[in-house]
């Protein structure tokens, strides 16, 4: 990437997944500008002109993107520019059977999941699937609700828990979608517990119900950073590894790091209609803390300042592999893949990743300007 176009000696490669694998591979996971370029319009700079900033608003908001009167709802535009649940449903089913292998995985598991546009998409192409999505916004939870399951089938939406709570404190968790209803399944059964919180045989909290042991669970987006302490992180680990399979399954993670993450920064990239920004600011090197705020620019006449806005612990490679093995996981693989150089993209119109470039599975990475990783744990093989 950057200004070189092979790989140099100090990358000490394993495995590497190719474009033409899938008909996933070719799309690029979801952290941050870790995508495709996207699609632009030739006038989406808009006219001259006084700039209105529209600071974020909880309002609920499900305008199109292409009005030219109305604020576009921010997490239209987060699923736009930020996510790409294909390219992250095809790595993480590529690790599973790498790993663990012997079936498919079937039963997913979405923390920090936000509107659950990943777990949406893991049910559409398969009616086996079942996924449990976890965040501790219920804005975004209700508005997964009103806009990605309502373009979906009652036989998609049936198979999705959605549960309001904290990632340290799961099984308190609060459902706010009615269970998966997968009766029609073969060979899988659906328990509830009766319990003080069980309401006409619906449970109403993730301890209440017993839900297929999960395949696969994940927290994309960079989520574990929103645990600053090291015994948040082990807990958290511990309660991804007590929900995964005892025939075994993998937490799936993803991180950023580089020199340009431990400074300030403002890189954009455009998009159809509008501009997506992402700031850091400066960085606390004792505490290892940052904010990062995204912002969603529309012309030059409007924008979405801070439309979220996070306070974030950028944990280390080696501090993210001792908390996993501390939490009982066998198994700790990094797949690591170098982002463009932020020095020659700062002050340009757009931050760019390109297609050419793979993650690959490394024991050993030198520093590097920018690079992004999925973290792999595995359990029970």
């Amino acid at each position: 990437m950057g200004k070189k176009k092979h790989r140099e000696s100090h990358y000490r490669t394993s495995r590497r997944f190719h474009q033409d694998d899938d008909e996933y591979s070719s799309a690029l996971p979801s952290s941050a500008f870790d995508l495709p370029p996207p699609p632009q319009d030739d006038d989406d700079e808009g006219e001259e002109g006084e700039e209105e900033e529209v600071e974020e608003s909880h309002e609920k908001s499900k305008h199109d993107l292409g009005s030219d009167t109305d604020t576009p709802s921010k997490f239209d535009l987060y699923q736009l520019s930020v996510q790409s649940p294909k390219g992250d449903i095809s790595y993480m089913l590529k690790f599973f059977l790498m790993y663990v292998g012997g079936r498919q995985p079937l039963h997913l598991q979405e923390d920090f999941c936000g509107t659950a546009l990943l777990s949406t998409e893991w049910l559409r192409s398969d009616p086996r699937r079942t996924a449990v999505g976890l965040d501790l916004d219920l804005e975004s939870l209700d508005w997964c609700l009103d806009n990605n399951l309502s373009k979906v089938g009652s036989d998609v939406s049936s198979r999705l828990s959605l549960f309001h709570g904290n990632v340290l404190q799961p099984y308190e968790s609060r459902l706010v979608c009615h269970p998966p209803k997968i009766d029609f399944i073969k060979d899988l059964s659906l328990d509830y517990s009766i319990g003080s919180q069980v309401q006409s045989g619906i449970p109403t909290t993730m301890g209440d119900a017993t839900l297929p042991a999960r395949d696969i669970v994940c927290a994309f987006n960079y989520s574990c950073c929103c645990l600053h302490s090291r015994k948040d992180l082990i807990a958290y680990f511990k309660h991804a590894l007590n929900a995964l399979s005892r025939k075994g399954g993998i937490f799936v993670m993803d991180l950023y790091g580089g020199t340009s993450s431990e400074c300030k920064l403002r890189l954009q990239r455009k998009f159809s209609g509008f501009t997506y920004i992402w700031e850091q600011e400066e960085f606390d090197v004792i505490n290892r803390k940052t904010k990062i705020s995204l912002h969603f620019q529309f012309g030059k006449k409007k924008a979405l300042r801070h439309a979220f806005s996070y306070h974030w612990r950028l944990w280390s490679i080696p501090e993210i592999k001792d908390c996993m093995e501390e939490a009982g996981f066998k198994s700790v693989h990094f797949w690591m893949r170098e982002m463009p150089d932020t020095h020659l993209h700062e002050n340009a119109d757009e931050y760019t990743a390109g297609r050419d470039v793979k993650y690959e599975e490394l024991s050993t990475f030198r520093q590097r300007d920018a690079w992004n990783a999925y973290v792999v744990a595995v359990t029970n093989v």
